[in-house]
């Protein structure tokens, strides 16, 4: 990167000028090249209008997780104490890694097979830090929260979706 106050020729993504010792953390932004990249850059979570989460409590158990998710058709719902506050998910690769080595898996609480403390987004994040995350995690889905309250649930498949929409496909 060229410093814009002495011209000097840094190396890409200096952090500050080898000359002058300009802060250039700033002037190192990406900038969008087409429409999926602005939107990635510069929506956020809410433009994708996350669906409501499907939710249980923790001592509901592996089969009645099972259940619902086939009844709504979803990959993930997510385990919420009495107050509505996260716990946890629930997933098909949790119960593919971790509830199929048990034989009594199905009548045991869901809470000994979600995954605690997941990883979430805000509605005012941009996309490209949900999609950073689903890829830097290995997520499918990622639950919407604000102010400690479950507002949704997002998919790869949601990501996808409107990326699809923006290529005018």
């Amino acid at each position: 990167m060229i410093c814009p106050v002495c011209s000097h020729d840094n190396l890409p993504g200096a952090e500050q000028c080898g000359h002058c010792l300009l802060d250039l953390t700033q002037l190192d932004q990406p900038t969008a090249q087409d429409r999926v990249e602005r939107s990635l850059l510069e929506d956020r979570v809410a433009v994708l209008n996350p669906r409501p989460a499907v939710t249980l409590p923790p001592t509901a158990t592996a089969g009645e997780a099972i259940r619902t998710m086939l009844a709504n058709n979803v990959g993930a719902l997510l385990i919420v104490d009495d107050a509505g506050q996260l716990l946890g998910i629930f997933s098909e690769r949790d119960l593919l890694t971790k509830a199929a080595s048990d034989p009594d898996y199905a009548a045991r609480p869901v809470r000994a097979f979600m995954t605690a403390d997941p990883e979430t987004v805000r509605p005012t994040d941009p996309l490209a830090f949900v999609l950073h995350k689903m890829d830097g995690g290995g997520y499918r889905h990622l639950p919407v929260v604000q102010d400690g309250r479950v507002l949704g649930m997002l998919s790869v498949r949601d990501m996808l979706k409107h990326i699809t929409r923006l290529c005018g496909g």
